[in-house]
């Protein structure tokens, strides 16, 4: 069985690692190429994008794909809905593997927003030192904040346009408490932005902030493409993809 995974998480390596150690299985990853130096998973490793739709069906067909396993960042939209659309054409079973989103706990200070726009819209009226973990790519939303201070966290470094009062922490995951609180305090932080990522290698920071008593701007994530069944973490993919092996075509959403 060959199985392609669009990765680049965490969760992407781990059913990586979990498919390479089952009889009969072959994974493939596929990596956005937005990382200079991402974590390779084991097994065969592609990188960059197929070319929409069009592309990403073509590629099923020609490498004989069985099943798609949609492990992308919440945050990657548009290769969802490609991939929704590609699977139902090249009729390749598809599953979304999604890390849990995060839940405010008592004593946080949460404001929703449904995208980075809105975010910008609403950060001045939060606070003036801004701690802004939202990824280097959607920088734009806040580049016009001049009255705004930035402390920005990014794997690699952003590009323009970006807000011009700004220091960049060039810094990945998984982060220490002690780490965020030393940092929120250390830059005078005020605000935190970031985005519904869930997971627990960036949680920290929403810890500190609640500790401090700062607020949380968090940017809502988009949705799984309709009838796509999803499931929670590596190890229950991994189960509706060896179901599938052994017992055809009976799959469980985990």
């Amino acid at each position: 069985m060959h199985v392609l995974i669009l990765g680049g998480t965490s969760e992407a390596r781990r059913l990586a690692e979990l498919l390479h150690a089952t009889p009969g299985v072959t994974p493939t990853s596929s990596l956005a190429g937005r990382v200079a130096s991402p974590r390779l998973p084991p097994g065969e490793v592609r990188v960059g994008g197929f070319g929409g739709v069009e592309g990403l069906t073509a590629w099923l067909r020609e490498h004989r794909v069985d099943v798609l396993i949609d492990a992308t960042h919440p945050f990657a939209g548009t290769i969802s809905f490609h991939a929704a659309r590609a699977a139902a054409t090249a009729h390749v079973p598809l599953l979304a593997l999604r890390r849990p989103g995060w839940v405010p706990v008592e004593g946080d200070d949460w404001h929703d927003a449904g995208s980075l726009e809105e975010a910008a819209r609403l950060l001045p009226g939060l606070g003036r030192r801004v701690f802004l973990t939202t990824g280097r790519m959607g920088l734009a939303a806040f580049a016009a904040l001049d009255e705004l201070w930035f402390l920005v966290r990014s794997v690699d470094a952003p590009e323009a346009p970006h807000p011009a009062r700004m220091e960049v922490l060039l810094d990945r995951g998984p982060f220490t408490l002690d780490g965020e609180r030393e940092l929120l305090r250390r830059h005078r932080i005020d605000v935190v932005v970031t985005k519904d990522s869930g997971g627990t290698a960036t949680a920290p920071k929403l810890t500190a902030a609640r500790e401090a008593g700062l607020p949380v701007l968090v940017v809502r994530r988009p949705p799984v493409p309709g009838g796509v069944p999803v499931v929670s973490d590596p190890e229950a993919a991994a189960r509706w993809i060896t179901k599938r092996l052994h017992q055809g075509d009976s799959p469980t959403t985990g």
